[in-house]
């Protein structure tokens, strides 16, 4: 892996230096579930919600430079419809699927009053988790019960679990493979160090499985 870019966020933020190795072991587990066919779900409640959101973002489209489609799928779209296909295969970029457990309203508000509300995420991890996927729990406390539950589900199911939150861990280290605990334990100072800890997992992810033309 080129740590290029962790070296260079470690000189803007260098009180993440003692994280360097747990972003690195992040950033391959990530990188070994995509290699074996897996998705990454990723849960949190508040910003750490809007967070999880925001990594979807920059994994399921391109982040710092174009993936274009594979040209047999491009051949594909254009084959099935000639105009409108070739417009999508000079349009549309690969992913790497990621779900944020956030992002499903009816879902989620379905599990709260026929089950119960701190099992929102643990039900989609149920649903969504196999043995090569992960799962990202954002907690800036580590004691989210809901963040928690999904968890101790993924664990009991296979999936490798990475806890991204602040400098205590909370409970959730305890459920842990790769832990991730900035050195901060108010909430915003806390928010503040992730943004830079999951810029860099996307960019290394990317930079790994889109490597060619890969420009910061």
């Amino acid at each position: 892996m080129n740590n290029t870019y962790i070296n260079t966020m470690l000189v803007k933020y260098p009180a993440l230096t003692d994280c360097r190795d747990s972003i690195i072991s992040a950033a391959e587990a990530i990188i070994r579930c995509y290699k074996n066919g897996g998705k990454l779900l990723l849960c949190g409640n508040g910003g750490s919600a809007a967070d999880s959101d925001h990594i979807v973002g920059e994994l399921m489209k391109s982040f710092l430079k174009p993936r274009p489609l594979h040209s047999s799928l491009c051949y594909q779209l254009k084959n099935t419809d000639e105009e409108r296909g070739a417009y999508l295969g000079a349009k549309l970029q690969q992913g790497l699927p990621a779900i944020s457990l956030n992002a499903h309203a009816a879902l989620i508000s379905a599990v709260a009053n026929d089950i119960d509300a701190d099992l929102v995420f643990a039900q989609q991890v149920t649903g969504y988790g196999k043995p090569h996927d992960v799962l990202i729990g954002i907690s800036t406390s580590g004691n989210s019960q809901n963040v928690y539950d999904a968890m101790l589900a993924a664990k009991a199911m296979g999936l490798q679990t990475i806890v991204l939150t602040g400098q205590s861990g909370g409970r959730m280290k305890m459920l842990a493979d790769i832990l991730i605990n900035v050195p901060a334990k108010e909430t915003p100072a806390v928010q503040e160090l992730h943004l830079p800890v999951y810029h860099a997992l996307c960019i290394l992810v990317e930079e790994h499985f889109f490597p060619a033309t890969f420009n910061r």
